[in-house]
């Protein structure tokens, strides 16, 4: 998450938009397979469900290298994997350095099930769709005067709604119960743990230096609901270093210089987290300009413009980012 400045505390980031690619992938075609009559190839939705909750998890922590992020299938093309998230942060101030941060995220799962009557075999629309929300609360420690030790308690809250609202007559004649989470449309999961964070602020007339190094482990888990066969669990355990230098450009606007802008992020994943998207880490290097309003009497001092690659195990893509402080 992009750091907070000591003398514009209060801060907001906001990724808009990132896609990374897997490599396209060959699929052999088999000739279909007689199966029992009343079943589902690819039904296992226990299964699934600790699945959303492992993707979830990369929700769980403002991280630009995963703020915004679609995986497309190497089949088709079509995203199988989407993500958008929406946070920010901030500390009060260094008289009472209590800190505050939130994040709201949506992303869209795209599990493959197949129903049968014995006979024929059809695919099922079966998208399932995540709404979450993480709230953070923490206190700085100041080790030095431009380092703080952040220990921050995490609390989440996310809900997972399928796609299909038709055809319901393709389980008229279906009876596994691992259908019930497809017929009865959502789950609600919660989460709970915390964080540790070092915030390093270097400021100077000519050049800013920011970086956080943070390491995060919040336990995510289903509540509620009809179906024991959809109850999931997962751990969402990350470290992340992000830096940020910015200078200015020689040029002014609004009576003041306007600066660009070089960052880097390293995301490494553990845990449920580790693999569920076919990679354990991401990197992320931007560039950017930055302009300063805050010699005007409006609430926003700074706004940012970004662009990112995003790289790692057999991944890679573009992100353009949008952030403003208060």
């Amino acid at each position: 998450m992009p750091g907070r400045s000591a003398r514009s505390a209060r801060r907001l980031a906001c990724a808009s938009f990132l896609a990374v690619l897997l490599p396209g992938q060959s699929y052999a075609q088999t000739a279909p397979v007689q199966l029992p009559a009343n079943t589902v190839v690819g039904g296992n939705v226990k299964q699934h469900a600790d699945a959303v909750l492992a993707i979830m998890s990369y929700t769980t922590v403002p991280d630009v290298t995963t703020s915004n992020l679609s995986v497309n299938s190497g089949a088709t093309g079509n995203p199988g994997f989407g993500q958008t998230q929406f946070g920010g942060g901030f500390t009060l101030s260094k008289s009472f350095p209590l800190y505050l941060e939130g994040t709201l995220a949506y992303s869209r799962y795209d599990p493959v099930f197949i129903a049968t009557d014995g006979a024929q075999q059809r695919a099922i629309p079966t998208k399932w769709n995540t709404f979450s929300g993480t709230v953070g609360i923490g206190w700085d420690f100041r080790i030095a005067d431009e380092l703080v030790f952040r220990p921050i308690l995490n609390g989440t809250l996310g809900r997972v709604s399928s796609d299909l609202k038709v055809g319901q007559t393709i389980f008229n004649h279906v009876t596994d119960r691992n259908l019930e989470f497809l017929q009865n449309g959502s789950l609600d999961a919660y989460g709970y743990g915390g964080s540790l964070m070092l915030d390093y602020e270097h400021y100077r007339e000519n050049y800013e230096i920011d970086a956080e190094l943070r390491a995060t482990d919040i336990y995510l888990r289903s509540f509620g609901g009809t179906s024991a066969a959809v109850q999931g669990s997962a751990m969402a355990q990350q470290v992340s270093l992000w830096t940020r230098w910015r200078a200015p450009t020689g040029w002014h606007a609004l009576d003041r210089p306007i600066r660009y802008v070089l960052e880097g992020a390293y995301s490494h994943y553990f845990g449920d987290s580790a693999g569920v998207l076919g990679f354990n880490d991401l990197t992320s290097l931007g560039v950017g300009l930055e302009l300063d309003s805050s010699k005007y009497p409006i609430i926003i001092t700074r706004t940012r413009a970004m662009v990112r690659y995003v790289f790692g195990h057999n991944v890679h893509g573009v992100s353009f980012g949008f952030a403003m402080s208060f």
